[in-house]
């Protein structure tokens, strides 16, 4: 027995027992007999018997405060007298696991949202929890703790989708609290998991709470708005993730709100999350926040004023992109800033949630650290985002029937800017997929064998934003002539010390994943040189890039080009485009061409590309549409144009946000031309926000809002437009039809924005979508009264009175008629994703909690009033439904 043996024996397993216990090592298991009678040897916070708070304070109290500061950002050091691993907190989990190589990638969140369906974003969140769960413990497994190989996920973003505008909007679930609120709880739960001890993953709400732009402002941007607006609009969803969701985390926000910083907000922080909602998570600061706090806020002098005055308002982990303030807390503790008992208690949330992960347990009592790595990638997940990416296609318009086409015409035409690049589909925030189908591919894989289909790109994306297409094959070559590039390997990402193995490659479009070129070299940090020349065909004006997560640089004739830093992707982790400016190049001329990259942790993907002179793009697509039976025009927005605090200046876009709601010109006048050939015509759009597309309306008979729809993208369009699946997805947001529509961009006071308070006359509602079928409402049953603080049931008939099998989804609105105070128009309150055959028809019933008949006061609270409600249930809003869209019953209710 253990008892027996020498004191430096019992050491000796007690230190092996902990490196098993935090994963260290592996290998040396024990059976849970052997590890129940060695419970007694180990230290408190090692022991997975004792209580989970018990072995937090036991761990704490071990530390000095200069590592407690060390564990409260994101890159947490190890320490090794502890035998505490290295922790990185931040990982992304948007709509797959992102920036960590090879993921199955789902729509964009704005595409989730436009499925209505709770069930099926619970099904997406537990299939994204699973592959991070994987791929977490297969990067332990290889002592790998890096940046995006963690367990704490940075989503959902559960912001407001306020104005089309904004270049985030599409992370979140658009405009409405309600929407917004139901789908975040199902993606926590999907996330987070279902076991009574372990936490699956960590899902992270944010960004708490008044945030939604302007993107080049927003570290030094005060939002103003009223306490009204604060609880009708900014945190209904927030109360629901956390509350009923049980997020674990919370994200707050760059700017201020009404004067104060978000990640040191006395309301936001104190009394609303902590004290009114009782979260016992952890919060986090957006990257760079803390320090915004005096560097851009101007709210503090310094940056251990910053840093204390976070950790008072209860932010317990400070993330940084280039420093971390919170390394300042033992100097801001000698200053008399802040106690070390105040950060005790951050460093104890922080420590209490990797427990609660399970990272100080035995894998073996560890349900989810079963999860095999097999998963990742697999074909149940991968049919998994067809289904999601069908889901949230949203018909807008289908004039006499002109979808689905024929599977057998001769000819198709496939035209525009979006229609054959894969990184078109994934939206910001994404993983790598595997083989993502554009939809072009998707296009021709779903025709007759015999069926022509023929491509033109026909307009760039905008005006000073060319497309960027792969460098082909054959104006590549080597030194000596022969064909491809000669490709040096070394095993150190500066490309130092000896060549490993050297071979020679066609064109320069490869991407490892999280792996390395060969089984023999360090996958974590590895360089990679390729040489060449190019001799292009064509005489002209010519941009060079690269697409890389690497540290990149691009050479030609020994010039410095293009280049990827890698502090950039340690910033924003996605693929990022570094081009050069124009560069004039011969026909026929030769140029030496040297690319560079390191690969130093996670995932590595190098695409060298260019934009070559197209000259008469327009007129080839017109052509090329001339004698086809029928066009898909395929047009929209890319990631390149509207995100995160980007550096796009061209018109219609200003730093990742938009100023105009447009398409670019550019692609308005090739639509144009196109429709003038008068043949079967349908638009996909892709996008990530709200597009006022007016005469697009006006003219084109069919069209597809596909969103960013991730790596089934062509496959799902294809099955909308030749009628293999029928589309019932529903716009999460208002198109408006112009941004004179709106009020400015940065007033955040609620006035005629969103369907809840616009007056105007939309373009497309809020709720609407179209389907191949069509289904009519009868038989609403409604109490005429019930009394106040009370829910009540509500159920209405829907029948299927079309040939074809179909979704629909019932939605219910509440409008208070005789308000004491200004409310929203109408409210979503219900709504429920149903599938019915040809025929078919249902009794659907639907809940309306107490909350559905409350209205919000100046002062913020929320209270009962006795008066009339009109409620209404159908296919979409009363009172905005376009020709097509199922019809709405209306009813009254009085609250007594």
């Amino acid at each position: 027995m253990i008892n027996h043996i020498p004191l430096f024996s019992k050491v000796l397993v007690q230190i092996l027992g902990s490196l098993l216990c935090i994963g260290l090592i592996s290998g040396c298991s024990k059976s849970t007999d052997e590890s129940s009678e060695n419970q007694a040897e180990l230290l408190p916070y090692l022991n997975p018997t004792l209580d989970i708070d018990v072995r937090v304070d036991d761990l704490v109290s071990r530390m000095t405060l200069e590592e407690k500061a060390s564990q409260m950002i994101n890159k947490a050091p190890a320490i090794e007298r502890l035998n505490i691993p290295e922790y990185n907190w931040w990982n992304e989990g948007l709509h797959g696991v992102a920036r960590a190589g090879l993921a199955t990638v789902f729509p964009q969140a704005i595409g989730l949202a436009a499925t209505w369906d709770e069930a099926h974003m619970f099904e997406v969140a537990t299939a994204i929890s699973d592959e991070a769960r994987a791929k977490h413990h297969d990067f332990a497994s290889k002592g790998k703790r890096f940046l995006y190989q963690g367990l704490t996920l940075w989503s959902p973003n559960i912001n407001i989708f306020r104005d089309p505008r904004w270049g985030r909007g599409q992370e979140t679930y658009g405009e409405d609290p309600y929407l917004t609120g139901r789908m975040a709880v199902q993606f926590i739960k999907g996330l987070q998991g279902d076991d009574p001890k372990y936490l699956k993953t960590v899902a992270t709400v944010k960004h708490f709470a008044v945030h939604n732009g302007p993107e080049p402002e927003r570290h030094e941007f005060d939002a103003k708005a009223s306490m009204k607006d604060l609880w009708e609009t900014y945190l209904p969803q927030f109360e629901m993730g956390i509350v009923e969701g049980k997020a674990y985390s919370l994200m707050c926000a760059y700017n201020r709100y009404n004067g104060e910083a978000t990640c040191a907000h006395d309301l936001l922080a104190n009394d609303i999350l902590r004290g009114q909602w009782n979260f016992d998570g952890f919060v986090v600061s957006d990257c760079g926040a803390i320090n915004d706090i005096n560097a851009h806020h101007k709210i503090t002098n310094s940056i251990e004023e910053s840093s204390a005055v976070a950790v008072k308002h209860g932010t317990d982990l400070n993330c940084g992109l280039t420093f971390y303030p919170y390394e300042s807390l033992p100097k801001a503790v000698e200053l008399g800033l802040i106690s070390e008992a105040e950060i005790d208690v951050s460093v104890k949330r922080l420590f209490k949630a990797r427990m609660k992960l399970g990272m100080f347990d035995p894998p073996e009592q560890v349900p989810y650290a079963q999860i095999p790595y097999d998963v990742v990638d697999s074909q149940k997940h991968k049919d998994l985002s067809v289904v999601s990416a069908q889901k949230s296609i949203v018909l807008l318009k289908n004039e006499n029937k002109t979808l689905p086409f024929k599977k057998d015409l001769e000819k198709i035409a496939v035209i525009g800017p979006n229609s054959d690049q894969w990184l078109m589909l994934l939206g910001n925030y994404n993983g790598v997929p595997s083989d993502p189908v554009t939809p072009l591919r998707g296009i021709r894989e779903a025709v007759a064998a015999d069926t022509e289909v023929v491509f033109a790109q026909g307009a760039e994306l905008a005006p000073g934003l060319p497309m960027l297409y792969p460098i082909p094959a054959e104006v590549l070559s080597q030194k000596d002539g022969s064909p491809g590039l000669n490709v040096d390997y070394y095993n150190a990402a500066d490309l130092s010390g000896d060549i490993v193995f050297s071979e020679s490659q066609a064109n320069l479009d490869i991407n490892w994943n999280d792996k390395a070129p060969r089984a023999d070299m360090d996958d974590d940090n590895f360089g990679v040189r390729w040489q060449g020349q190019i001799t292009p065909t064509i005489s002209g004006d010519y941009q060079i890039g690269v697409i890389s997560t690497c540290n990149t640089k691009v050479y030609l004739n020994g010039d410095l080009i293009a280049s990827t830093p890698y502090h950039f992707r340690d910033e924003y982790g996605d693929p990022r485009t570094k081009k050069s400016d124009w560069i004039n190049l011969k026909a026929g001329e030769t140029y030496q061409l040297e690319v560079t990259a390191g690969e130093t942790y996670a995932d590595a993907q190098v695409q060298l590309v260019w934009a070559e002179p197209k000259p008469q793009l327009k007129e080839k697509a017109i052509e090329v549409a001339s004698d086809a039976d029928a066009v898909v025009l395929v047009m929209g927005l890319t990631a390149r144009m509207e995100g995160e605090e980007m550096d796009i200046q061209v018109d219609g876009f200003r730093g990742g946000d938009r100023t105009k709601l447009s398409l670019p010109q550019n692609q308005i006048e090739l639509m144009q031309a196109i429709h003038a050939l008068g043949k079967p015509t349908a638009l996909v759009l892709l996008n990530g926000s709200a597009l006022a597309i007016n005469w697009e309306q006006e003219n084109i008979p069919a069209i597809i809002e596909a969103w960013y729809p991730g790596q089934s993208a062509g496959t799902a369009i294809a099955s909308v437009l030749f009628g293999d699946f029928n589309p019932a997805g529903r716009l999460p947001v208002t198109f408006y039809k112009s941004v004179d529509d709106l009020p400015a961009f940065e007033d955040y006071n609620m006035t005629n924005q969103t369907y809840r308070f616009f007056k105007g006359e939309p373009l497309y509602p809020f709720g609407y979508g179209l389907s191949y079928s069509q289904f009519e409402y009868s038989d609403f049953v409604l109490p005429d009264s019930i009394n106040q603080g009370e829910g009540t049931s509500l159920s209405v008939r829907v029948k299927n009175v079309s040939d074809r099998d179909g979704e629909e989804v019932v939605q219910v609105y509440v409008s208070n008629k005789n308000p004491a105070l200004k409310t929203p128009l109408r409210e979503l309150k219900a709504f429920k994703r149903i599938h019915l055959k040809a025929g078919e028809e249902k009794q659907v019933q639907l809940e309306l909690n107490a909350k559905a008949f409350m209205y919000v006061t100046d002062a913020g609270e929320r209270v009962f009033e006795p008066g009339d409600f009109e409620v209404s249930i159908g296919g979409g809003q009363p009172y905005s439904q376009l020709k097509g869209s199922s019809n709405v019953l209306i009813s009254k209710l009085s609250l007594k």
